[in-house]
């Protein structure tokens, strides 16, 4: 899947110039996004889990990161501009899935390194 992102760039403050992400890019994190954030209201603690799959696939739809957990929005080369805000994403949706885990699980693989190894 091609990341979509605008060719314009924006100095930070820094003088920097950045890549402008387009907010209906995979690679755009809204303000309100937060790793702390519940994406679905019951952990799955190994019961129910066709139904916890689909509430965690459906709020991952809606906050347009299906493609960190389905292959689509691949991880970019190591000297691309982008490579910082995927991970930035990856490290965003890490958490919102360890957190829609129960405890004996959530401790079980806690220390993974991306989604990917989740």
């Amino acid at each position: 899947m091609a990341i979509n992102q605008s060719e314009e760039t924006t100095p930070d403050a820094t003088g920097n110039d950045w890549p402008v992400i387009d907010a209906s890019s995979p690679l755009y994190i809204h303000p309100s996004d937060s790793p702390g954030a519940m994406l679905v209201p019951v952990s799955f603690d190994e019961i129910g889990y066709r139904s916890w799959r689909r509430s965690v696939l459906r709020a991952l739809s809606v906050k347009n990161k299906l493609g960190f957990i389905n292959g689509e929005c691949r991880k970019p080369s190591p000297n691309s501009v982008q490579l910082c805000q995927w991970e930035r994403c990856d490290d965003m949706v890490t958490p919102w899935i360890l957190n829609s885990l129960a405890k004996e699980i959530y401790d079980s693989v806690e220390y993974v390194n991306d989604f990917v190894e989740l």
